[in-house]
């Protein structure tokens, strides 16, 4: 899987394996496009890439305002402390094994559903509107891209806006299990405006795990969501 983007001084976006991409409405670089951008790198899976930039990473945590800079900083500090394998073994039974905590948002609200492919389009679509370019090996509605999104253009913002209520079930998931991803999904709705009522209650509708739909059709979910042991990950 290709990683999310860090910062050019340009403006652009740039991947994990080198590449950049150019959104054509840009972004003002202030202290929301900083916090999504940082999370959108700390969110996919650790891999030696993310451990080799730590020092980076820690420095760009220092630019971020003070209440998301607290909670990136304590995940970075999990991140160093912590040996690769373990880091690895971490992020997938947090993420992986338990679809109260996928990083996919459209899940919460439509599980494997018709429903869900609507939505998924919506995303492509929203992205398309913006010139922004996503791979085509990840489903449209994976969290770490949306922030991706969001850090380099304001139509990414507003659709992470719309999409504040889909982030609470994961962010309440998280926070029961105590891991420190739960710092970095705090962090990202520390810059979002508080739910109003219609979209806790939205919020609330979701908590106990997305909808299930068997007749006539195959999951939405990608095979490493699936697959208990991916990445790589040895099996017993």
């Amino acid at each position: 899987m290709t990683g999310p983007a860090a910062a050019e001084p340009d403006g652009r976006a740039r991947r994990r394996d080198g590449h950049t991409e150019t959104v054509p409405d840009g972004h003002a670089d202030g202290a929301n496009a900083r916090v999504f951008r940082l999370a959108s790198v700390l969110l996919p899976y650790p891999d030696r890439e993310l451990f080799d930039g730590l020092a980076e990473l820690e420095d760009a945590v220092r630019g971020v305002p003070r209440g998301a800079r607290t909670r990136l900083g304590r995940f970075l500090d999990w991140l160093r402390a912590t040996p690769p394998l373990e880091a690895a073994r971490h992020y997938v039974e947090t993420f992986d094994l338990e679809r109260r905590r996928s990083l996919y948002l459209s899940y919460f609200r439509h599980g494997d559903t018709r429903r869900r492919g609507a939505a998924l389009i919506a995303y492509k679509a929203a992205y398309r509107a913006a010139g922004f370019s996503p791979p085509d090996d990840e489903l449209p509605d994976y969290l770490p891209m949306l922030l991706e999104f969001a850090a380099v253009s304001p139509r990414g913002e507003a659709l992470l806006r719309r999409r504040r209520a889909d982030l609470e079930p994961l962010r309440r998931a998280l926070a029961e299990t105590g891991t420190p991803y739960a710092d970095v999904v705090e962090a990202v709705c520390g810059r979002l405006p508080r739910l109003r009522r219609r979209e806790a209650e939205a919020a609330r509708a979701m908590a106990d795990g997305p909808p299930f739909e068997e007749v006539g059709l195959e999951p939405f979910a990608p095979p490493e969501y699936l697959d208990p042991y991916p990445r790589g990950e040895a099996r017993p």
